[in-house]
């Protein structure tokens, strides 16, 4: 029997025709304390905790995604997203930073109503999250991460989402020194930062842009 052929997965790189190769995805959630408070938490400043993607959830901007199945309440997440360029175990906070090859702005879509329904029931989230094409990303900007800027969500041209980088819980050297504790991190990773607070509905003809300033937009729509 013929083995299949398996594409890598990759992002694009701002002014580049090379193409970064994508390894995992990991997001960090309630990041923001407006977020953590809009989805009835505590924000103060307990241990992040993740979860993840598969690495072919990733899609480019301008794409034309069809609506996710089984749900009826998808919700959009703006996100700044890390890309490491090299990994490691423990990692200390002052060495985090070398790790990160750059930076782009992306979306983590999430089928709301399944999370709720696995909150309830204390089961997994991984059908919420990590289901396809629920990864939309812009173009990768080599290079060190941001400080501060805004990020920002409009959806058919209405704002939505708005907030700065430096209203993080933990900044992305700190996000990368923790979850290396977790997993060993490797070259071709993806971290999704969290999202700032007015996550909300999305359907079917929307059209969506995701800002990060500094960064190339990614915008998409859903049919």
């Amino acid at each position: 029997m013929k083995l299949p052929t398996v594409h890598t997965p990759s992002l694009a790189i701002h002014d580049s025709s090379a193409r970064f190769p994508v390894r995992r995805i990991y997001c960090v959630g309630q990041n923001y304390a407006e977020h953590a408070r809009e989805m009835g938490n505590d924000p103060d400043r307990q241990e992040p905790f993740f979860f993840s993607k598969p690495a072919d959830a990733v899609v480019p901007t301008g794409t034309v995604i069809p609506f996710p199945t089984r749900t009826q309440d998808l919700h959009h997440e703006v996100e700044l997203v890390i890309a490491l360029g090299a990994g490691g175990c423990d990692i200390p906070v002052e060495e985090a930073e070398q790790r990160i090859f750059g930076c782009a702005v992306g979306v983590d879509l999430t089928r709301r109503d399944l999370q709720a329904v696995a909150k309830k029931a204390g089961r997994p989230w991984d059908m919420a999250k990590g289901f396809d094409r629920s990864a939309p990303i812009g173009a990768l900007v080599p290079g060190p991460v941001p400080r501060d800027g805004a990020i920002a969500l409009a959806v058919n041209g209405s704002p939505r989402q708005s907030g700065r980088l430096s209203d993080m819980i933990w900044a992305p050297a700190e996000i990368v020194a923790i979850l290396s504790t977790y997993v060993e991190l490797a070259p071709g990773d993806l971290i999704f930062t969290g999202t700032p607070s007015g996550v909300a509905r999305l359907n079917r003809g929307d059209a969506v842009e995701a800002v990060v300033e500094g960064l190339p937009p990614l915008t998409f729509e859903l049919v």
